[in-house]
């Protein structure tokens, strides 16, 4: 009998095309799933018969609760090689075996730059108008060339924005609770004296930390009243970096120009949640990670990490 892979979320049915399952299927039925599950009951039932699991970085958590509900799981694969919702304890106390995946950092850095673009020249207004048949021209766009780009964050990600800021002229500084002025010197950017600092002179903001005691919440709404009416909040991180209703607030009230956000504190979006129709919001489906190279990477590595593990040599094992 072969054993029951279930793909979660899967919302493009892109896992298929995006490797050959090929080395597995003799030994292996592949299930996708199209939806999202949105509680441990229904994700329990999904995967009462299921022998491994494939599962897109952290969108779905697997608290030890849940992995003693699944008495058949022998082995989670999480894309990337770093998972905060697994329960790592759980799982190697019921006998799973948990694996990760590479992750490329590209697509998020593309997809700051297109929320960053996409809010300083207006163009989701100005293409809809075009295409409602509305007025001609109906913005006047915010220029990037000698205006501050301030980074929250100068890691994997952050350094690489940064790069990129630079080549458009901008003047970059960044801030972070260990960032170094030896780290700044090497990227080419200004070491801000303080996250208020760097808040209150940076005409775009853009956040790339990673989620931890300290960085939850660490823009609130005493941080984000710090920010110029006329500037500009990107965020392709963590939603809990940011307070969501302090920032809705901002943009309902005009306090600040606008904000581009690729993350949200429930994911999938529920249907009629303010975010969706926010005022000066540029939002996207948690699509930082999404292209074609990446889910290459994702699901090609799963098929290695379940072959690996079938033949008894489990490999790219987490934490």
């Amino acid at each position: 009998m072969r054993l029951r892979c279930a793909v979660l979320d899967d919302f493009q049915g892109a896992a298929a095309e995006a490797a050959d399952w090929g080395p597995v299927t003799e030994d292996v039925e592949v299930v996708s799933f199209d939806g999202h599950f949105a509680d441990e009951d229904a994700l329990a039932d999904a995967l009462a018969d299921a022998d491994i699991v494939v599962t897109l970085r952290e969108r779905v958590a697997f608290p030890g609760s849940l992995i003693a509900r699944l008495p058949r799981l022998r082995l989670i694969v999480a894309s990337g090689m770093r998972n905060s919702v697994i329960d790592y304890a759980a799982a190697e106390a019921h006998g799973v075996t948990v694996c990760g995946t590479a992750s490329s950092s590209t697509p998020p850095v593309e997809l700051t730059w297109a929320l960053l673009l996409g809010l300083a020249r207006g163009i989701v207004e100005e293409s809809n108008g075009l295409r409602a048949d509305g007025p001609w021209q109906r913005t006047v766009g915010a220029d990037l060339h000698g205006r501050r780009l301030g980074l929250l964050g100068l890691g994997r990600i952050g350094s690489r924005v940064a790069r990129v800021g630079l080549a458009f002229g901008m003047r970059v500084g960044a801030w972070s609770h260990h960032l170094t002025q030896e780290r700044a010197d090497e990227v080419g950017v200004e070491l801000a004296p303080s996250k208020e600092d760097l808040l209150r002179e940076s005409d775009f903001v853009s956040v790339h930390l990673a989620l931890g005691e300290r960085s939850r919440g660490l823009l609130g709404a005493a941080e984000l009243a710090l920010l110029k009416p006329t500037a500009y909040l990107v965020n392709t991180s963590r939603a809990a970096i940011v307070d969501q209703d302090a920032l809705l607030a901002a943009l309902h009230d005009g306090r600040i120009a606008g904000a581009g956000v690729d993350v949200f504190d429930v994911e999938p979006l529920p249907v009629g949640h303010p975010m969706r129709t926010a005022p000066r919001l540029l939002a996207t489906p948690h699509l930082g990670y999404v292209s074609r190279a990446n889910y290459a990477t994702y699901y090609g590595q799963a098929v290695e990490n379940i072959r690996a593990f079938l033949d008894g040599a489990p490999v790219r094992r987490l934490p």
